[in-house]
């Protein structure tokens, strides 16, 4: 049994380049196709890493910058994020600066156009 955990823990932790010259083995030599051996050899070190491919659900709405009308873009970022005039000002001129995190990407997108609307420069993370 102890075998079988060493082994799960070395194809875990394969590189690509280990994957594949392991998939080419196991089809010229096992006759196993290289696609069956790379998911079955990858699906775990994909896990394991964090899950890279795994779509983002949850993004942040960045200011980069409040372009020629600051002052609308002010007005705005008091009225999306609940903040005071003086506090939404700061914000502004602090920029780059997140105004949302954590959020849906339609919300993040309703909110990127509106600033956008407003002449400011935004990034969605």
């Amino acid at each position: 049994m102890a075998d079988l955990k060493q082994l799960a823990e070395e194809l875990v932790n394969l590189t690509v380049k280990e994957v594949n010259e392991l998939a080419e083995i196991l089809k010229e030599e096992y006759g196993i196709e290289p696609a069956a051996a790379a998911v079955a050899v990858a699906g775990p070190a994909a896990g394991a890493d964090g899950g890279a491919a795994e779509e983002q659900t949850e993004f942040d709405v960045i200011l980069k910058s409040a372009g020629q009308s600051k002052l609308a873009v002010v007005k705005l970022v008091k009225e999306l994020t609940g903040l005071g005039l003086k506090e939404a000002k700061a914000v502004v001129d602090e920029a780059p600066k997140a105004l949302k995190e954590k959020i849906t990407k339609e919300e993040a997108e309703s909110i990127k156009s509106q600033l956008e609307e407003a002449g400011a420069e935004v990034e969605i993370k």
